[in-house]
């Protein structure tokens, strides 16, 4: 079985998703020995690079006992073959002359570049490292970056909202029967958020979501009371705060810019839902720890003190909610001690069970999609999970726009009965705050 395409993978593929070299069907992946040197290198990491490296090299080895790795093993139900590359002296003279042969990335691009010598333009190399991809280019060989399981580009991006124009009569008839049928021509997603406009009038319109089950819009969850003092202050924020208080759905996902309440809606409602209500035993908050800019190195005191720095953004909302007096801290800091609200980060979440609990997870645009899968996967019964993030602030070095575990989780999750996504455009913090976010 010959294959036409050719692909080099970068060790930064492997190390974001330790089963890419079976994604390429119907090619021939090359794997050059630098990869393997820098992945032995990881193996020993407590994160999630390391756990990437080791299940890597654990299905290498396996191929190992299939074949000749410097000939290719083939895997024929993926249609695909690995070929473990050495760093010849042919492909050492490869290197242009101003690329020098021991740097790693430079020995990857030499290893492309021999093979496009020997097979021509149907090599192409993979990896996540933008200068490398671009010094290929320079020198003519394909290059794109590794985006996983054929991810959208940012703009076609899921934003969990539709618009369609109905007649003045529809939209009565709507306000009225409180479900409506939306046109044939119109394809909805489950839980997916409508704005129902009016053709002939601007300001006659209505809001509701896609129900799957009775393939119906609904209107949406409307507390005639605030949620913890807290009122939607535009339409989407309407539909999160729908997807939150609605027992029915059970992952949501928030993305916006910052300012835009994310967080806040999502404490208000897991306060609403554990302790106005009783649905959830425990409100659980997390969050990664990730550091914005240069850190400060190692912290001084035990474990909680250690934390607080990277927890204190989710102490200020929920003593915001508690109140604006002093008491509020000894409020929230009750709530703790009666074991209602856990706040911690998610390095130990591994191996856990989390039933009954309304879990929310901040700042998920920094989480790989494994990551995501993790956190997700340990939901128990009765659990509810919440994401939020900003896809502009994501502090992970590996991971982007596209490839980032929020983005994924969204595009995964679309449709399905007890999911629901809202984007939020429109910043409330303060004037100040939502000029900073759309000029700086």
């Amino acid at each position: 079985m010959e294959f036409v395409n050719k692909v080099v993978l970068d060790t930064n593929v492997i190390l974001f998703d330790s089963s890419a070299v079976q994604k390429f069907r119907d090619s021939d992946v090359y794997i050059p020995i630098t990869v393997i040197e820098e992945v032995d290198r990881f193996k020993k990491d407590q994160g999630q690079n390391g756990r990437n490296a080791r299940q890597f090299s654990r299905f290498i080895d396996v191929l190992r006992a299939k074949g000749s790795l410097s000939n290719g093993v083939l895997l024929e139900e993926r249609k695909t073959r690995i070929h473990v590359r050495t760093d010849s002296e042919s492909e050492t003279n490869s290197l242009p002359s101003e690329l020098h042969g021991e740097k790693a990335d430079n020995r990857i691009l030499g290893t492309a570049l021999k093979l496009q010598k020997d097979f021509g333009n149907n090599v192409e190399l993979i990896s996540k490292d933008i200068n490398l991809r671009i010094k290929a280019d320079v020198f003519g060989v394909k290059a794109r970056d590794y985006e996983g399981d054929d991810l959208p580009a940012a703009e076609e991006f899921y934003s969990g909202r539709a618009e369609i124009e109905l007649t003045s009569d529809k939209i009565d008839l709507f306000y009225k029967e409180r479900m409506l049928q939306p046109p044939p021509e119109v394809n909805l997603l489950g839980n997916q958020y409508v704005v129902i406009k009016d053709a002939a009038n601007p300001n006659h319109s209505a809001v509701g979501r896609f129900d799957l089950n009775s393939k119906n819009i609904v209107p949406l969850i409307s507390p005639s009371d605030s949620v913890w003092g807290i009122h939607p202050r535009n339409v989407e924020q309407s539909f999160a705060l729908d997807a939150l208080l609605n027992d029915d759905i059970l992952f949501v996902s928030l993305v916006g810019k910052a300012g835009t309440g994310k967080t806040l809606l999502a404490l208000a409602a897991g306060l609403s839902k554990t302790l106005d209500e009783g649905r959830f035993q425990k409100l659980l908050v997390s969050r990664p720890i990730f550091p914005m800019g240069k850190d400060i190195g190692y912290l001084p005191g035990d474990v909680e003190q250690k934390l607080n720095p990277w927890m204190q953004p989710i102490f200020d909302n929920v003593e915001y909610l508690m109140g604006a007096d002093k008491k509020a801290a000894g409020r929230a800091q009750e709530l703790i001690n009666q074991g209602m609200l856990n706040i911690e980060p998610l390095t130990y979440i591994r191996g856990r069970s989390i039933p009954n609990q309304y879990l929310i997870v901040d700042e998920a645009q920094n989480l790989t999609p494994h990551e995501i899968k993790t956190i997700v996967t340990r939901a128990g019964d009765g659990t509810k999970v919440v994401l939020t993030g900003d896809r502009h602030q994501i502090d992970n070095p590996y991971i982007d726009q596209v490839n980032s575990g929020l983005t994924y989780s969204v595009e995964r999750f679309k449709g399905q009965k007890l999911a629901a996504h809202v984007n939020l455009t429109k910043g409330e913090r303060s004037e100040l705050a939502e000029l900073a976010a759309n000029l700086l």
